[in-house]
């Protein structure tokens, strides 16, 4: 059976501190959690009873058992995660001062396993089959894996819906001109492109919303979603709709997994064929549900959780 969602990038794991409004160097305590966008991205989808799988990599380690063990209680097939000797399973720290300054830590050296997926190892029948294919602008920031995410968009050739999440990490790149010709190419092969402000002007050149989502829609996609923060999020699809939404009222604990929260939500939108405004509202309303809570991919909200939030008009 065809997956309903595979999507390819990042995984490790987050430890996360359990004070807030302490610097990292004060704090006592951590959660640890799975995490990568990618993998986020999955899982919440599989919250929402999707039938999803990660392409990835981790270390040979325990926190690449420990991967496998959460993928797998979260019900994401995980048969696509594969160890790479001599590389440790990447560890990200962050510091938690809401509701808008969560400093990221990435320990991705010498290098990440996520980064070293091979275009050779893909399963590209699986990948042309699936519903929904993910793939993310960190995938494009190293090889091999940038020839395996761009020989997987050729062979899916537009097939189902296939999502560029933009996810812009200006510590993985030299810079944006680097980028603009790899996510240049990535959109070419693209029905749906997802980012905010920062990631769309990487992909465009240009930052205001709409221009930008024009500018994403002229680079060959269906979709264009633009995340404009405080501002809410606009999606212009190719035939004109437009839909404008703005965010749910929420008291931020930690905005690190919103988006991914709000990625899952869309694949579910997408997959149950709702139109473009009851779409992102219900992915606005699991981003807020997230940003209320400390973790990312444990605080993955379920369908019933982001309905009562977008029948309240508030996360509560």
């Amino acid at each position: 059976m065809a997956y309903d969602l595979i999507t390819m990038g990042r995984i490790g794991v987050d430890l996360y501190p359990l004070q807030t409004g302490v610097p990292l160097p004060q704090v006592t305590s951590f959660g640890k959690f799975l995490g990568g966008s990618a993998t986020n991205v999955a899982v919440a989808a599989a919250r929402l009873g999707r039938h999803t799988a990660v392409i990835t990599r981790t270390g040979d380690d325990p926190f690449g058992t420990y991967l496998h063990e959460a993928l797998k209680g979260f019900g994401v097939d995980d048969r696509w995660v594969t160890p790479v000797p001599g590389l440790p399973t990447p560890v990200t720290f962050c510091e938690v001062f809401p509701p808008d300054d969560f400093p990221l830590y990435f320990y991705r050296r010498p290098k990440a396993p996520d980064l070293e997926i091979d275009a050779h190892e893909l399963d590209l029948d699986a990948i042309r089959d699936a519903r929904v294919f993910w793939i993310t602008g960190t995938g494009l920031s190293e090889e091999p894996s940038r020839t395996a995410t761009l020989a997987a968009l050729a062979h899916r050739a537009k097939s189902g819906t296939t999502v560029f999440d933009l996810d812009w990490r200006p510590m993985f790149w030299t810079d944006p001109d680097a980028a603009r010709p790899f996510y240049e190419e990535a959109l070419r092969h693209t029905t749906v492109a997802v980012g905010n402000l920062d990631e769309v002007e990487v992909a465009t050149g240009v930052r205001e919303p709409h221009a930008a989502a024009r500018a994403l829609l002229d680079a060959g996609v269906e979709l264009a979603v633009v995340k404009q923060g405080p501002k809410g999020v606009l999606a212009v699809d190719r035939d004109g709709a437009t839909a404008e939404v703005p965010p749910l009222p929420v008291n931020v604990l930690n905005g690190l997994g919103a988006g991914d929260a709000f990625g899952g939500s869309l694949v579910h939108g997408l997959l149950a064929g709702w139109d473009l405004e009851k779409t992102m509202r219900h992915a606005n309303a699991a981003g807020a549900i997230v940003a209320s809570r400390l973790e990312c991919s444990s605080a993955m909200p379920t369908e019933d959780e982001i309905e009562a939030a977008v029948t309240a008009g508030a996360v509560k």
